[in-house]
């Protein structure tokens, strides 16, 4: 699940988008301008965007004005609005230290990410699903509706399930786009994915897109999808072509871990991300997420607090010892739940679990396990005391120093959330 996130649109409008930040450093960054009536969660979107995530990319997308959280009315300003509003989707994620190198548009967003393009300086490469070649190609989808705002000046249409309401304006900004003119001036790499099959946007559009554009341009095949990649398969599918091509001109094999920071087990990898103030990458083993502070204490609420992982090991740990203990004995134990909470006081910190025991178990079984939740190992270890060794690594340097060595027992106090 990515960050939630809002920013000003191009006409002033409060949009909603989803930021998905890598669990290591961002190596770059990406806008994903999603299809017409289409969401930020739509299926196809967020495959696409997690996929690009885990190849060190971070990535934002949002929904247009009238849209999911957005506020504004659909489709009021056009498509010459919705250019203004991957913009400023560009301009909010630079103001975040992640200027944009990526466009992927799905559907009318390609379009607009290509005539967006060219207000982008940093967009070092393009990609487009389903495109139409031309904004205008719009009308036809609506059919008779295009008929009927042509004749009275507005009309209700009905697109994606939902309906709206478009004037004779929209009509006019649509066919008023100088797209082809674009394509041939977009001068990055140009990926092109679109379906044969697809009835929406015929793959006929993505002939005339590649033939406007100048190489370096490519197109693939998304044989037997439909226009929204609904099928998991195929939009999976794009997601890997689209990381897999956009790495050669973004280099996102410098994403993973230097050899001398990979993390073997027994180890836990902890580094700043350089986004936001606070927020750090946690690597375990294969496994990577990430730390932050809530909003309030000044951070982006992108991952859980320091002491939230604290409360997090004790809880784990309780939970899975008790499992392990019931499952030996072969107790109905059939859930455990913990929950926990610092308490503070004026002796010191206090870690307050509830623990919640569910199956058909006798009062003594249950008695047990209260008491083997004691013997977790993170409570022994914590109620015992351990001493921390603060060890000093040079970046570049091959040898290491030891500079403290401080002790954390029972009566250590210590701050909740950082």
């Amino acid at each position: 699940m990515g960050q939630r996130v809002t920013f000003d649109g191009g006409h002033g409008d409060q949009l909603a988008g989803s930021l998905e930040l890598p669990a290591g450093p961002s190596t770059a960054a990406a806008l994903f301008a999603h299809c017409f009536t289409c969401g930020q969660d739509s299926h196809a979107t967020a495959r696409i965007s997690r996929a690009l995530t885990a190849r060190g990319l971070a990535v934002l997308r949002f929904d247009l004005p009238g849209l999911g959280e957005s506020s504004g009315e659909f489709g009021h300003r056009g498509f010459t609005g919705d250019i203004a509003d991957v913009v400023a989707a560009a301009d909010y994620l630079t103001g975040r230290g992640l200027s944009p190198a990526l466009l992927v548009g799905h559907s009318l967003g390609g379009a607009a990410v290509l005539a967006a393009a060219q207000h982008l300086s940093d967009v070092r490469a393009v990609v487009t699903i389903g495109a139409p070649a031309d904004p205008v190609h719009l009308t036809q989808t609506l059919g008779a509706a295009a008929q009927r705002i042509a004749a009275h000046g507005e009309a209700e249409v009905r697109l994606g399930g939902r309906t709206f309401r478009l004037d004779r304006s929209f009509l006019h900004d649509l066919a008023s786009q100088p797209q082809r003119e674009r394509v041939e001036n977009l001068r990055r790499p140009l990926l092109i994915l679109h379906s044969p099959q697809d009835e929406i946007v015929a793959v006929d559009n993505a002939r005339r897109i590649y033939e406007a554009a100048r190489h370096p341009k490519s197109f693939v095949s998304l044989d037997g999808a439909d226009h929204l990649l609904s099928d998991r398969a195929d939009s999976q599918y794009a997601a890997e072509v689209i990381a897999a091509w956009s790495s050669r001109y973004l280099d996102l094999a410098d994403a993973a871990p230097a050899p001398h920071e990979a993390v073997d087990g027994g180890t836990v990898l902890v580094r700043e991300t350089g986004v936001g103030r606070f927020q750090q990458s946690v690597q375990a083993g294969a496994h990577r997420w990430h730390a932050d502070e809530p909003v309030a204490m000044g951070g982006d609420g992108s991952g859980p607090a320091p002491y939230d992982h604290l409360l997090a090991a004790l809880g784990t740990c309780t939970t899975m010892t008790l499992r392990m203990y019931a499952d030996r004995k072969g107790w109905p134990l059939d859930c455990v739940a913990v929950a926990l909470r610092f308490v503070r006081g004026d002796a010191g910190d206090t870690v307050v679990r509830t623990i919640t025991i569910e199956g058909e178990l006798r009062a003594e079984q249950r008695e047990r396990l209260l008491a083997i939740a004691d013997r977790c190992p993170v409570h022994r270890t914590l109620q015992a005391g351990l001493e921390v060794v603060t060890v000093e690594q040079i970046s570049g340097e091959s040898g290491t120093s030891v500079h403290v060595g401080s002790g954390l027992g029972r009566g250590a106090a210590a701050a909740p959330g950082g």
